[in-house]
């Protein structure tokens, strides 16, 4: 028996704006009834990319098909496939949670007489079937994206789209949005592609698509991924840090950098390393921290920075271009 056909298959696929690379070159695909994650920095291109396979961006060049569809020639057969919970709310605060899924279904060409039984379907799958006639303006923001999610699938999509699904959300709350995500994933056998720029929110996924400046830097599991990288990681805070990555160099032969305001760098078996660096770095230590690797060592390893790190630097590059107006 043959394998089934990738839910979503990408190829070469670019977008720029002018003389701006957003998306350079991308090539992925997507397995029927996977949670494929898009893990990198704000500004990474995941948006664009989202935005490409939802038919919403024109590609600049490069395939992809979603559901086996064309997302240039087959803009509407694709849309009839897909679900989308965009990174800001589109709700409309003013009418009850019914009514919002009751405009969506009629968007969709939902036939009349599944309307009712599909929109309870969906919204007790989400708990929120209690708070259907409530308007949305009196839901806090972790229902209004479970109303979100629900809406995403009134449809029956095969391939659900989720960009940034639990973005400003309290980490209690994203946890229960993951959960509720799930259970959707299996009463529905649907696809899930996700954007997310939260590390612990990527191990959900069965595999990540590490994205940086607009290019894929290495697909596969959270835990291979983080098997790959194989060794500890060590955070040391001391008095002068271009002193102690010196120091860590010469004594150890070590490479060191500094990350959000700690020295960091990578051993095998950390804990049994951190004796020698006490007697040995030769330089006064204030607090030592050993990890094991994570998907943020994983984003480090791929890429030279933390996620966080990368953040900041797009954050002030930002700034800069706006303050200078120069872009």
């Amino acid at each position: 028996m043959s394998e089934p056909a990738p839910a979503i298959s990408v190829t070469g696929l670019k977008k720029t704006y002018g003389q701006v690379e957003a998306v350079k070159d991308v090539n992925f695909t997507v397995a029927p009834g996977e949670v494929f994650g898009f893990l990198g920095p704000n500004g990474a291109g995941k948006t664009t990319t989202i935005g490409m396979l939802c038919t919403l961006v024109a590609p600049t060049g490069g395939t992809a098909l979603v559901a086996g569809r064309d997302v240039v020639r087959e803009r509407d057969e694709v849309r009839r496939n897909i679900g989308l919970v965009f990174q800001d709310s589109t709700l409309d605060l003013y009418l009850s949670a019914e009514q919002n899924l009751r405009f969506h279904a009629e968007l969709y060409g939902v036939p009349r007489p599944q309307v009712g039984p599909r929109i309870q379907q969906v919204m007790e799958m989400v708990a929120l079937w209690d708070r259907k006639d409530s308007k949305v303006l009196t839901f806090s923001g972790g229902m209004k994206r479970r109303l979100e999610i629900a809406r995403g699938l009134l449809h029956s999509p095969r391939v659900l789209f989720l960009d940034e699904p639990t973005v400003g959300l309290d980490p209690q709350t994203r946890a229960a949005i993951w959960g509720y995500i799930h259970k959707l994933r299996r009463a529905e056998d649907i696809t899930i592609f996700m954007t997310t720029h939260y590390m612990d929110e990527a191990e959900y996924c069965d595999r990540i698509a590490i994205i940086d400046h607009g290019e894929i830097v290495v697909v596969d599991s959270p835990e291979a991924l983080k098997a790959s990288v194989g060794k500890d990681r060590v955070r040391i805070s001391t008095e002068d840090s271009e002193a102690a990555i010196d120091a860590l160099e010469k004594r150890f032969g070590l490479t060191a950098a500094v990350h959000e305001g700690e020295v960091m760098f990578s051993v095998p078996a950390g804990e049994e390393f951190v004796p020698r660096l006490f007697a040995e770095l030769g330089l006064p230590i204030r607090s030592v921290s050993v990890s094991r690797p994570s998907l943020d060592d994983v984003f480090m390893s791929y890429t030279g920075v933390t996620i966080r790190d990368a953040e900041f630097e797009k954050s002030a590059t930002k700034t800069w271009a706006r303050t200078t107006g120069r872009r």
